[in-house]
């Protein structure tokens, strides 16, 4: 009998417990939530017009820019796709920049130090 009771207290707690999880997920950056991002649903990346709501690509190409030799290699405005790379295919909201490696570094070696991910 002692058994249930400790079984159903282990039940209530994970329940309530998983639940103010999810509610903190929810609502995770600066009072964004889920829905903010992910407007094609849940289980859907975001697309870029959701990025772009907050991002402007134009910003994004000033700020990484490169001079001289390195023009070329601007992240935000380059040679293969200029602005129009879709955003995650550099990004992510969920994962850190070191476990996450832009498009790029599948052929090229040249880094960017700034990368966040």
């Amino acid at each position: 009998m002692k058994l249930v009771k400790y079984f159903a207290l282990a039940v209530f707690v994970l329940s309530t417990s998983t639940g103010a999880f999810a509610n903190d997920i929810q609502e995770w950056h600066d009072g964004f939530n889920c829905k903010d991002c992910h407007d094609q649903g849940l289980k859907s990346f975001p697309s870029d017009q959701s990025c772009l709501q907050c991002h402007d690509v134009d910003d994004l190409a000033e700020t990484t820019k490169r001079s001289g030799d390195e023009e070329w290699q601007n992240p935000h405005n380059n040679l293969h796709y200029g602005k129009e790379l879709p955003c995650i295919e550099c990004h992510s909201e969920h994962k850190k920049a070191e476990t996450y490696q832009p498009l790029c570094l599948d052929c090229h070696t040249f880094k960017y130090e700034k990368f966040k991910g």
